[in-house]
């Protein structure tokens, strides 16, 4: 069976933002709905950059140091799709599915907008409340002519783009990336381009000691 899982190559992001700029585009994201967002370290007091991150302790693009010797590092991130995601027990209408390919979703016919998979997610700022009508930068529909809808009073997140996967795809996320820096498969499959990325090299995952299990690698040196 396929368990889809994505490897991020921290050596290689060079904070462009063009992962981020090619999900906002590809899904037709409303103005205040992101789904992809790169973070920059702010601090070299921070031991654990992926623990920071989630809990919001960034700055943009401000590299930390006493010069000469400043650094800037990025971390991007989205919903984890985790093997044990804590969203899918927590959401009273079954909005929130797995597909057994293990992508993560909401079904926004079924959401109720209660953010009840919010509070349960221990990743900050991965899932979006559209409040009310969504608002858009353009006057015309862009994107995937199958990308998600956006409904008011749901909440939505990275769905991997499924929609693009199952036609034989890549997420949107990856198509731009010219650090080359992202590697997507099948985690089951030792012949896949993220098990091939992932084989000898260290990496860590946000947030795994609650029990998640997520299925975004993040490779370090």
């Amino acid at each position: 069976m396929t368990r889809y899982g994505m490897a991020i190559d921290l050596e290689r992001c060079v904070g462009c933002q063009a992962c981020a700029t090619a999900c906002k585009i590809a899904n037709n994201l409303p103005k205040d709905i992101t789904y992809n967002t790169v973070y920059t370290r702010s601090s070299a007091d921070q031991d654990d950059f992926g623990t920071a991150v989630v809990h919001g302790a960034t700055a943009n693009d401000n590299a930390f140091g006493e010069f000469p010797n400043c650094v800037l590092e990025f971390l991007p991130v989205q919903c984890q799709h985790c093997g044990n995601p804590p969203c899918l027990g927590v959401c009273p209408t079954g909005a929130t599915k797995k597909r057994d390919d293990g992508i993560v979703y909401v079904d926004n016919s079924l959401c109720i907008g209660c953010r009840a998979c919010v509070m349960a997610c221990p990743y900050d700022h991965v899932r979006s409340m559209n409040g009310g009508a969504p608002e858009y930068y353009l006057d015309v529909v862009v994107g995937e002519a199958d990308a998600p809808t956006h409904e008011a009073g749901t909440v939505e997140k990275c769905t991997f783009c499924h929609n693009l996967i199952d036609r034989g795809e890549v997420p949107a996320c990856m198509q731009l990336c010219m650090g080359r820096a992202r590697f997507w498969g099948d985690l089951d499959d030792p012949e896949s381009e993220v098990s091939k990325a992932i084989e000898g090299r260290n990496y860590y995952k946000l947030r795994e000691s609650a029990g998640t299990s997520p299925n975004v690698f993040y490779l370090t040196k």
